[in-house]
């Protein structure tokens, strides 16, 4: 019997603290989401905080050692040299251009992969659409740089209409990255487009409105929070590359790049160059939440 005592009272109160959490669902929540979130601030939001406050360091220019003395120099260098506006500006247009030229390519893709497609393949026609994502990041920059090499194959196909590929530079690297991303853009477009009511495109018609009136009027309102949804990839993951333009951009340079070659030579100047596409990316997220892209990630 005295064994028994002490198994009753844990029953009882494991009987007493389910209960409360069956009353109280917040505090449930709050119990469940108190991890993952310590985890978020400490790892992701702390390692911001780094990165922004190493910001201010200077360094040593003989010994190259960091400095822990509290100085804005880094970021007025960042703001009055020529060189870090342009690269900036360039890189911004980067992540601009290939996230239109997805947007442009994606929807006809989405479109018929949602509406045009018999329902048996559309399936796998996702799967096909996912299929890049499952390869090698590098595999898949270098083959790139293969096809757009001197000789290439895209010199091989443009050779009969008397034009040559690209080559090595930036339209090099916004094709690459353009390429990368596209099923980010291709998924929320394809899920829009399933889930549109066809009765809204049947309506459209019987009032006479022809095909391109339905896609402004009709498709494209309805579509559009995916379309920021999925910019928020294709910008965001295009901003911050650095690798594609190192393997195809020839002599072009973006903010990634200056940021990598300061690494090891001006730890503190590093820290503030990665602190401008934090800032743009986070402008960016301000300017399209009011189109609803937010809640369609």
């Amino acid at each position: 019997m005295p064994t028994d005592v002490p198994t009753a009272a844990g029953r009882g109160t494991a009987r007493r603290l389910a209960g409360t959490l069956h009353r109280r669902p917040r505090l449930r929540l709050a119990l469940l989401l108190t991890a993952p979130l310590l985890w978020l601030t400490v790892l992701y939001l702390g390692s911001l905080a780094v990165l922004f406050v190493s910001a201010f360091w200077t360094t040593n220019s003989f010994t190259s050692q960091v400095v822990k003395v509290w100085s804005t120099d880094n970021f007025h260098a960042l703001f009055t040299t020529p060189v870090f506006r342009q690269v900036v500006l360039r890189s911004v247009g980067v992540a601009l251009a290939v996230t239109v030229l997805c947007a442009v390519i994606a929807f006809p893709l989405a479109f018929y992969t949602a509406r045009v497609a018999r329902p048996k393949w559309r399936p796998l026609l996702v799967v096909a659409i996912l299929t890049p994502l499952w390869a090698s990041y590098l595999v898949k920059v270098y083959a790139w740089r293969l096809i757009l090499s001197e000789g290439g194959l895209a010199d091989w196909m443009l050779a009969p209409f008397g034009l040559s590929g690209p080559g090595y530079g930036l339209p090099a690297t916004v094709l690459t990255l353009t390429y990368l991303w596209l099923p980010y853009m291709i998924l929320p477009l394809h899920t829009a487009l399933e889930q549109l009511p066809a009765s809204l495109l049947e309506a459209s018609a019987d009032l006479g409105a022809r095909p391109g009136r339905t896609f402004r009027s009709v498709v494209l309102p309805m579509v559009l929070p995916s379309v920021a949804a999925g910019s928020v990839f294709t910008f965001s993951l295009s901003l911050g590359d650095y690798i594609t333009v190192q393997i195809v951009g020839g002599k072009t340079q973006l903010i990634g790049n200056l940021v990598y070659s300061n690494i090891e030579l001006n730890l503190p100047m590093a820290a503030a160059l990665g602190t401008v596409p934090v800032a743009v990316i986070v402008l960016y997220l301000l300017a399209i939440r009011r189109t609803g892209a937010l809640n369609s990630l």
